[in-house]
């Protein structure tokens, strides 16, 4: 799999992410970086413990990394889940809640298609 076909099955604009990150070798070495990232865990350790603004916080760093990185189809579902998670609030509503399964799943995605994209290229 090369780098466009990877951004294909992440949802995301390949020639996007060349506008901002100028160079191939950048974007793989940030792709590779992106498996270490704590932030996800962070969102679902916050979210478990009904920590809403560690969760805010969490999701909020998410979706920036995601929008540099142009994973498209995560930065949807975490862009949707930090907006219900920007009010200030004493808990976590219902609603936030659910939007978290769908970051999990385009997470979970995300992380299966730059997997199979090291597989092969690295």
């Amino acid at each position: 799999m090369d780098l466009r076909t990877c951004y294909e099955q992440l949802g995301g604009s390949y020639d996007d992410v060349l506008s901002r990150i100028p160079s191939e070798r950048l974007v793989d070495k940030f792709l590779r970086k992106f498996l270490a990232d704590e932030s996800f865990a962070g969102l679902c350790s916050a979210m478990a413990a009904g920590s809403r603004s560690e969760a805010f916080l969490m999701a909020h760093t998410l979706k920036g990394v995601c929008a540099n990185l142009g994973f498209a189809r995560l930065f949807r579902s975490t862009a949707a889940l930090t907006e219900l998670l920007r009010p200030e609030a004493d808990a976590i509503s219902a609603d936030a809640a659910e939007a978290l399964d769908p970051v999990r799943e385009d997470y979970a995605l995300t992380v299966d298609v730059i997997r199979a994209y090291i597989g092969e290229e690295g």
